[in-house]
């Protein structure tokens, strides 16, 4: 298979390179936590010519946003980053042109419900979770929470903090835990009693995990966040000085599955182009890449994971899921209501 995808990407190189008398720069629009290692696309510029240029567009919704308004005449050529619970919006404005990689054949077969004519392709998934300061709770003798439920306990009043779902992905990601853990008739009554427990809430992740909580920079006060099932391994990553056990962990119970999909921009001039960088974005060579710089689990099932990113990370094995089309059908109201919960 490999053979055969570099001998393709090789022969399209050499028809660019011989009607164009200038190589091909692609513009791969991402959400603000897009960050590969150094120089991971020389490799795919080395065997095919094409340039890539990364441009970052603000987190997920405001990149969604964006391509929205602008679809059709797109202001890049690829797009990495829009998730499960921002694709109907994305797939609502035709903001992609679909595209089906050979490479789908490495890919968990599930991961394509919620894009049946391939308009994107899987690249990563993650898990939305609860992560609380393990120190914070051992020094008290206090239990950590283990279910959502648990965070309208008056034991853990004034200690949770959670983002927007009106700006932020993860945030909008929880709500949708709450929807499918409480149903219809109990999620607004949840979340009533979240705000009554003085539950705080930001407008994004990086305000929530690195200024309100305790766990992580140590700056915050609270030590219950939302944040993703991958954050601990992270810790242990970045830690100075170094450390061996991750400060965070995780409530598995509490976890909302995420799937990030990469799609052709509807209107790119660079469509066989674009092609080959979607190939190369579900290649070994870059999913390799994903558990040690985005903390996410590469979709391509091939990839042996780093030992330091299974060893700290949780994989919940019956995690919260909802099927984009009921997303689709719902945002607006559901964003509507838990507005009216918290004027």
């Amino acid at each position: 298979m490999k053979q055969m995808l570099l001998a393709a990407l090789a022969g399209i190189a050499l028809l660019g390179c011989s009607s164009s008398e200038e190589s091909v720069t692609l513009t791969l629009l991402a959400h603000e936590s897009f960050t590969p290692s150094n120089g991971i696309f020389d490799e795919f510029t080395a065997e095919t010519g094409i340039t890539v240029r990364v441009v970052a567009v603000g987190d997920a919704g405001v990149m969604v946003t964006k391509a929205a308004l602008t679809s059709g005449n797109p202001e890049g050529d690829v797009m990495w980053g829009v998730d499960n619970t921002l694709l109907s919006r994305a797939l609502d404005a035709e903001v992609f042109e679909p595209y089906a990689s050979p490479l789908l054949a490495d890919v968990d077969p599930s991961l394509l419900d919620g894009v049946p004519a391939n308009e994107v392709t899987p690249v990563d998934t993650g898990d939305v979770c609860i992560n609380y300061d393990i120190a914070w709770f051992d020094s008290r003798e206090i239990d950590p929470p283990a279910s959502l439920l648990d965070l309208a306990d008056p034991l853990y009043r004034g200690l949770v903090v959670v983002q927007s779902p009106l700006e932020s992905s993860p945030g909008f990601a929880f709500l949708l835990a709450t929807v499918a853990e409480f149903g219809e008739d109990g999620w607004r009554d949840y979340w009533k009693a979240l705000r009554d427990n003085d539950v705080r809430v930001t407008s994004g992740w990086t305000e929530a995990y690195y200024t309100e909580f305790s766990g992580s920079s140590g700056q915050g006060s609270r030590p219950i966040v939302v944040s993703y099932g991958s954050s601990p391994p992270a810790e242990v990553l970045f830690a100075e000085p170094p450390v061996t056990a991750a400060p965070t962990a995780v409530a598995t119970d509490t976890c909302f599955r995420q799937v990030e999909y990469a799609g052709i921009l509807r209107g790119t001039t660079h469509r066989r182009e674009a092609e080959l960088l979607i190939d190369f974005l579900l290649g070994k060579t870059f999913q390799s890449d994903l558990p040690l710089t985005q903390f996410v689990y590469p979709a391509n099932t091939t990839v042996v994971l780093p030992e330091v990113f299974t060893t700290h990370s949780i994989r919940p094995t019956n995690p919260l899921t909802m099927p984009p089309p009921r997303i689709a059908e719902n945002r607006m109201r559901w964003l509507d209501e838990w507005t009216t919960v918290f004027r």
